[in-house]
Order: C-alpha cells, then structure tokens, then sequence
C-alpha cells in the first residue's frame, strides 16, 4: 500500500516564495518610497532612516506570504500594501518636508 504524500503542492510552495520575494520587496520599495516623504527628519535621515527600515518591512511581508490563507490572498494583499504607500508617495511628492 502506498503512503499518502503529505504537505502542500509545490506550486503553492513556489507562489508563496514568489509572493515573499518580489511582492515582498514591492512593498519595501512603496514603503520606503512614503517614508523618505514622511518622516520629521532632515532629507538625508530621512533617506538612511527608511532604506534601514525597509529590511523589517521586507521581513514582515515575507512572513506574511507565507502565513497567508492562500497564496492569490498572499499576492495580492502584497501588491496592495505596496502599491498604496507608492501612489500617495508618487501624488505627494511636491509636497514632501523640506530640509
């Protein structure tokens, strides 16, 4: 008798790596984007400040990808926590603080 296989497909293993990594990174990228905009700090701090940042962030969504539901879930919640801090930072950014 053959033993049932355990564990999940590895399509889904792969979307959800893939969500963590390009996904993930989106969201780095649209939160870096906000924050270099956003934070009370002189334009270099605020550069330095949210590049740091973006590595917990990146961390946080790849956790995410993988706690997920499901791996569409994992994408596209991704595509949107990424995609809205880079909109309002691509609409803001005349209006950004100044040094």
């Amino acid at each position: 008798m053959r033993a049932k296989r355990r564990g999940v497909p590895a399509w889904t293993a792969a979307s959800r790596v893939l969500a963590a990594l390009l996904a993930g990174y989106w969201v780095a990228w649209g939160s870096t984007a906000f924050l270099t905009l956003a934070l009370p700090m002189s334009r270099a701090n605020r550069v330095t400040t949210a590049s740091l940042l973006c590595f917990a962030v990146w961390t946080a969504a790849a956790m995410y990808a993988f706690a997920a539901r499901s791996s569409w879930r994992a994408w596209w919640v991704l595509l949107l926590a990424g995609g809205i801090p880079y909109a309002i930072a691509l609409l803001c950014g005349d209006w950004a603080m100044r040094p």
